[in-house]
């Protein structure tokens, strides 16, 4: 699991929100109420006992603190890190209704785990069976991850199977620097391994036949995400200084190269696209523009984001769509945008509609499309409706936060466990 890594990424990407050191994390636990019926943990999705961690952590038991979370939580460290606490936990903090400031959750969930687990045993919390099922998990992110660990601590045999060089999915290559290193998600999955769960690195389907698969295991979980970017679509959509978000983030996190140019655009206004456009201004753009064809109310990405972004330095741009990728030299030198207009709505969201001879262009260097990526509808309609097989994650959700996908493996796994005791 070991891997060159980029070393500059530690100056180029600082912590979007710095550790606390023990003073202040005792301080912020005692701020806590310890509510009995505490709707940050019913807000959480894999249900963390938060005011258990917490005075834990008021305590000075940090062990016991970390133990808590991973008892709920095996990615613990990383939901810490990227988790949404503002919709979330900490968006559900009792202190709301007597206008104080919620407790950081998010930090020290953090605190507890960068300085609790290290006294934790991870082989110790494995039973040990007579005959134990084996199960075959598919890719190694966040929702195959939860899954093994959890049949592990039943007694389970797991292998799980990831066709990329390193595991932990989009932890390790998806999530931007500045929120998740992907050194803190192969951390994680090196506690998985301490389990005694076995990472292989096949293409299931292509090196690993499925049909060797069945038999081989009793029970398969398939957490295989999602596909790649859409494309755009347009004329000029695969010329050089184009590149997918996904792949962007990828590369500066861990090849060693960065992609970038002075002027930059991207496409899109999720979560992914504002990670992009932070990147590359992080990385040294000297502009970077975000263009998306709906209004700012409309806007997929969490306003939190939308608004850190601001404080990079990125232009945000409304009511315009891409229609060509314009080309000088054989590469990228601009994009040609018509304005649009809201209509009726389409679904949860607004249509837009394109307004006649309002096109214009936009000079830039590189291009990063953050459109949305695409279901594996045709991959998971070859597993049909088989007893053997379970998902979950983004294949399942369509997309969703870390903890929702590392909430559906622990379901997943317990139903595995269900079925396998009859």
């Amino acid at each position: 699991m070991s891997a060159a890594l980029p070393a500059d990424n530690l100056r180029r990407f600082p912590d979007l929100h710095p550790a606390l050191d023990s003073q202040s994390a005792v301080a912020e636990a005692s701020r806590c109420l310890y509510c009995f019926d505490a709707p940050c943990t019913a807000a959480c999705p894999t249900h963390i006992d938060v005011p258990r961690f917490i005075k834990k952590i008021a305590t000075g038991n940090l062990r016991g603190s970390a133990l808590t979370i991973l008892d709920a939580n095996i990615l613990g460290l990383s939901c810490s890190r990227v988790c949404p606490v503002d919709v979330l936990c900490e968006g559900s903090c009792v202190l709301h209704r007597y206008n104080h400031k919620p407790i950081e959750i998010g930090r020290l969930q953090r605190f507890a785990m960068e300085h609790g687990a290290s006294q934790l045993n991870p082989a110790s919390w494995v039973k040990t069976i007579d005959s134990a099922p084996r199960v075959a998990c598919i890719g190694a992110g966040p929702a195959s991850l939860a899954c093994a660990a959890e049949l592990r601590r039943h007694g389970f045999a797991v292998v799980v199977f990831e066709r990329r060089p390193l595991p932990g999915g989009l932890n390790t290559y998806g999530v931007a620097e500045y929120k998740l290193r992907p050194q803190v998600s192969l951390q994680e999955c090196a506690m998985v391994r301490a389990m005694g769960v076995e990472f292989r690195r096949e293409e299931v389907g292509k090196t690993l036949p499925l049909d060797q698969l069945e038999r081989d295991y009793d029970y398969i979980f398939l957490g295989v995400g999602l596909g790649g970017m859409d494309r755009l679509g347009i004329p000029g959509d695969t010329l050089p200084g184009l590149i997918d978000a996904l792949k962007f983030i990828a590369a500066y996190k861990t090849e060693q190269r960065a992609p970038v140019g002075e002027r930059v655009v991207v496409i899109g206004a999720g979560n992914t696209a504002i990670d992009a456009a932070n990147a590359a201004r992080l990385l040294g753009a000297r502009e970077v523009h975000v263009f998306y064809r709906r209004g700012k109310a409309e806007m997929p990405a969490f306003y939190f984001e939308y608004e850190h972004a601001q404080t990079e330095g990125v232009h945000f741009h409304w009511l315009a769509q891409p229609v060509e990728i314009l080309e000088s030299d054989g590469r990228v030198s601009g994009v040609r945008f018509i304005k649009t207009r809201l209509s009726e709505m389409e679904g949860s969201r607004r249509a837009v509609e394109p307004i006649e001879g309002a096109e214009f262009d936009f000079a830039c260097d590189t291009v990063i499309p953050a459109l949305g990526q695409s279901r594996l509808g045709n991959l998971l309609a070859k597993f049909g409706s088989h007893p053997k097989y379970y998902a979950g994650g983004d294949c399942v959700n369509g997309g969703r936060e870390v903890v929702d996908a590392v909430a559906d493996g622990k379901r997943a796994a317990l139903k595995i466990v269900e079925a396998a005791r009859g």
